[in-house]
């Protein structure tokens, strides 16, 4: 009886395992950098360097936004850049829902943080070899902020992924 135990026990183990493993197979690329003292300055950049070998393949790549009921706005907008290996740049001001009609923040997550997975780019192929330099930065200004000089609070961390698209 003891046996079946353990041998139940071991394949529950590896089921995990393999359930694990199977969920981030698509990732290429996923880091985070935490946001200083939870306020984002306008000045303040994330910068995230991916090295590409691969110029065929389709991606999706994703900025992450983790942020908590600190957060203020309704939406919220990014500038990003993509500085290819060549130098070429690629510039995007976006603009992103952060809660639903009634005020409720939008993002998974069961605590006070939620997390944001939103497209920058989606079936993208990277042509170039090399590294590709992503730099993220907030453009989000209260009313009385026309200048942005304001910090912007409530968003905890900032991140990149990038994955295969299936």
């Amino acid at each position: 009886m003891l046996t079946i135990q353990k041998m139940y026990k071991q394949l529950l183990l590896f089921l995990c395992f393999i359930l694990i493993l199977s969920c981030n197979q698509n990732k290429i690329y996923d880091q985070y950098q935490p946001v200083k003292n939870l306020e984002w300055s306008p000045s303040t950049n994330f910068e995230f360097i991916v090295n590409n070998t691969d110029t065929i393949s389709k991606r999706n790549v994703f900025i992450n936004i983790r942020n908590n009921k600190n957060y203020e706005f309704s939406s919220l907008f990014l500038i990003a850049k993509i500085e290819f290996p060549s130098g070429y740049k690629l510039v995007d001001t976006l603009e992103y829902e952060m809660t639903n009609a009634q005020g409720k923040f939008l993002g998974q997550g069961f605590s006070d943080v939620k997390e944001n997975k939103l497209f920058l780019r989606e079936k993208v192929v990277l042509s170039e070899k090399g590294d590709y330099k992503f730099l993220i930065q907030q453009a989000t200004r209260s009313i009385n902020d026309i200048e942005g000089k304001n910090p912007l609070k409530g968003i905890t961390d900032v991140g990149l992924s990038i994955e295969k698209v299936k």
